[in-house]
């Protein structure tokens, strides 16, 4: 079972010091940072479970820490601790405007910790499907948001997004490496998202190499578009020189029989109910399934969107 990791960021090298074997002795890994920046720099590379960071730190505050990350989408469930000097209760004011989940006040008891610790991580479990590798929202999550959209009756797009060929590089790069991809497309979805999308759209990671966005009928178009010329863009650095010359790769496909796969590639179903009204989440996940394998039985990376007019009576 692996470990559940924490941040401790803080320039009190000796507070560091007592959180560190606290928390390594509840079997615990920890990371240490000594200041705001360094801690964005350790979370945006290594995704704790949990931060715990001081409010005053030389370079960025805490409070600073904490908004920066509320709004990383891919990070900003990670729940976070702050800590706060004796009788300081605008710092806590602060922190916990910022996003912070829970405060203590130094000094402390180490077992106060720990038992703050695990309060957090319990309440985070539960309120949150994270997909432990991208900490996006996972299947719970995206069945209640997709509930949420066509309860309201709100015009919307929902884009199955799916990596072609994934598997035959898994397998002969390492999973080190695959999880480095779904890593990197999950940020290519945020990326995207923040910059063709709307503050409202949503990102979840079904599982694997399956993605899910939410956004509005009329971004749906520039969206997939930036999806996969930034996917395709990061394709040529994944592969070794002698693979990207050939353009494919020798592998088993899921027949298990030995061929040239192609480079990886990136196929998005959307689902609208611009034209056809949708009832059920069931509708979607049909829809959606159905364009995606059609777009992954074209070659190269493609998006395919729903186009059917209203059925007539």
């Amino acid at each position: 079972m692996l470990k559940e990791k924490i941040l401790i960021a803080d320039d009190d090298l000796d507070i560091l010091d007592v959180i560190k074997i606290t928390l390594e002795t509840e079997g615990y890994e920890v990371l240490e940072a000594h200041d705001g920046k360094e801690a964005i720099e350790m979370i945006k590379k290594s995704t704790p479970d949990l931060l715990i960071t001081d409010f005053k730190m030389p370079r960025m505050c805490g409070d600073e820490v904490c908004k920066i990350l509320k709004q990383d989408i891919l990070i900003q469930h990670m729940p976070i601790i702050m800590l706060t000097g004796k009788g300081e209760v605008t710092d806590k004011i602060y922190g916990i405007n910022a996003g912070a989940d829970d405060y203590m006040v130094k000094p402390f008891e180490p077992q106060e910790l720990v038992a703050r610790v695990k309060m957090v991580l319990r309440r985070t479990a539960r309120d949150l499907d994270a997909n432990p590798l991208t900490r996006l929202p996972g299947n719970v999550s995206i069945i209640n948001e997709l509930r949420i959209r066509i309860n309201k009756n709100e015009l919307f797009a929902v884009c199955y997004v799916d990596l072609d060929k994934f598997k035959a590089f898994n397998d002969k790069y390492g999973f080190e490496k695959g999880d480095e991809v779904i890593k990197n497309t999950a940020r290519i979805l945020i990326d995207s998202v923040q910059k063709k999308g709307t503050p409202q759209d949503f990102i979840g990671h079904i599982g694997g190499d399956d993605f899910v966005v939410v956004t509005a009928p009329d971004k749906v178009d520039e969206l997939c578009k930036k999806i996969i010329a930034d996917f395709s863009s990061m394709v040529p650095g994944l592969y070794n020189k002698e693979d990207l010359e050939k353009g494919y790769i020798i592998g088993k496909d899921r027949q298990k029989k030995i061929r040239k796969i192609p480079l990886l590639s990136i196929s998005i179903g959307v689902v609208t109910n611009e034209k056809n009204e949708i009832n059920h989440v069931g509708e979607i996940g049909e829809l959606g399934a159905e364009l995606k394998e059609y777009a992954k039985s074209l070659p190269g990376s493609n998006y395919v969107k729903e186009r059917r007019d209203s059925a007539s009576p």
